[in-house]
């Protein structure tokens, strides 16, 4: 891991990180509903706010200047997924996005079409597709997770992706599980039967780099405050398929991509932040090279860590009585983020005594509502532990330490 920044680097630009808890130093488990942020972001937000305030698309100079604020930001959203900037939409969050070209799509389909989902997907990419099915009389097909290691089903992916299917949603990541899907063999499939292919990138941005052009993927969704950046969400369309997108617009407003899908005026700070939080994860990589090619390598060293921290982490767990595991083992195709239980205590209990200890962990299930559902799990769902970039084995450690004084 030479090519990037040492652990310590990383933690000395989170303001966060200095935060006390009950005398503790706090260890942030709870990456994978958002991450902390680091100080470049954070004054690249201020400095737009404080020096460059406009809207968009006037003669004086500080609109010109958010104008190119604006532009810089797509250009580095679409280094970090892959695409062009123009193919770079950016809205509330990934779950408005997905609802908003759910329905421009929809305006195409008939009753009797099919739309494929699955039982592995947080339900921002599930949902959408299946109140859209009930309003235009669609068909909806739910490919089943196997609970034994938490992936898709391949024998029920065939039976469901057949001729007539006009869109299949997938996840290219567990939020609840860490699981990592075959993106690109899925995509395939897809297209194979004639079917678009919607891809909820949320969790997976968190952890690797996207790359929607070698995946072929028609559509790709992920928010910002994922991978250290504020509260916005970004879509990321082939620039064919966004421009025949139907949807609802203002008269006056633009017929072309991106502008097409942003409807009013945007979180331009946010926006601006975002565009930050790929700069600062490019800064993490040595060496020279363009920005895509930095990020490329600090994404495989932060997977490499990321290998190392779950294996710690579930190895550690794993040797506690009482406590069980869900999805799949280290060494897989997974990121850093691992779901677990503790018998005879509720996951609210044990996120609670951790958090006096300063060590924050999720509890619920994290709108990954059927996953909870096949594990049987709906009423008090998982505890949920995600590494990220400043994540230390002295931290993973004080975790395991603590659930293993709870049981």
């Amino acid at each position: 891991m030479s090519d990037i920044a040492p652990v310590e680097h990383i933690r000395a630009q989170f303001p966060a990180l200095d935060r006390r808890h009950n005398g503790h130093p706090v260890a942030y488990f709870d990456g994978p509903g958002g991450t902390q942020i680091p100080r470049v972001v954070a004054d690249a937000v201020t400095d737009y706010l404080l020096n460059h305030n406009a809207n968009t698309h006037w003669a004086y100079p500080s609109s010109l200047e958010t104008d190119a604020a604006l532009l810089a930001a797509r250009a580095a959203l679409a280094d970090w997924v892959g695409g062009a900037p123009e193919e770079i939409v950016f809205g509330a969050n990934m779950t408005t996005l997905t609802f908003h070209v759910g329905r421009a799509l929809g305006h195409d389909w008939k009753p009797g079409d099919v739309l494929v989902v699955t039982e592995l997907d947080h339900h921002a990419n599930s949902d959408p597709w299946r109140v859209l099915a009930r309003e235009r009389g669609l068909e909806l097909r739910t490919i089943r997770m196997r609970p034994e290691d938490g992936r898709l089903d391949e024998a029920d992916v065939a039976r469901k992706l057949t001729p007539g299917v006009k869109l299949l949603a997938v996840g290219a990541a567990s939020n609840a599980l860490g699981t990592i899907n075959d993106v690109g063999a899925l995509v395939q499939r897809a297209h194979a039967v004639g079917a678009l292919a919607y891809i909820d990138g949320v969790h997976y941005a968190a952890h690797s780099m996207p790359d929607v052009r070698a995946w072929n993927a028609d559509f790709f969704a992920c928010s910002a405050y994922k991978f250290y950046g504020p509260h916005v969400g970004v879509l990321w369309g082939k620039k064919a398929l966004l421009e025949k997108l139907d949807a609802p617009k203002l008269v006056p407003a633009a017929n072309h991509a991106p502008d097409l899908l942003e409807t009013g005026t945007l979180n331009h700070e946010g926006i601006v932040g975002a565009g930050a939080a790929i700069d600062f994860l490019a800064s993490l990589a040595g060496g020279a090279g363009a920005r895509r090619q930095r990020l490329a390598r600090v994404s495989h060293a932060l997977d490499e860590r990321g290998g190392q921290q779950i294996r710690m982490l579930w190895e550690g767990l794993a040797r506690i009585p009482g406590v069980k595991l869900y999805g799949p083992p280290p060494g897989t195709a997974r990121t850093s983020t691992l779901s677990f239980t503790l018998a005879g205590r509720e996951p609210e209990q044990v996120a609670t005594s951790l958090a006096s200890q300063g060590v924050f962990v999720s509890h619920g299930d994290f709108y990954a509502t059927t996953v909870a559902r096949v594990y049987g799990r709906e009423k008090d769902g998982f505890i949920r532990a995600g590494c990220a970039a400043y994540t230390t084995a002295s931290e993973i450690e004080r975790l395991i330490e603590g659930v293993r004084a709870l049981a």
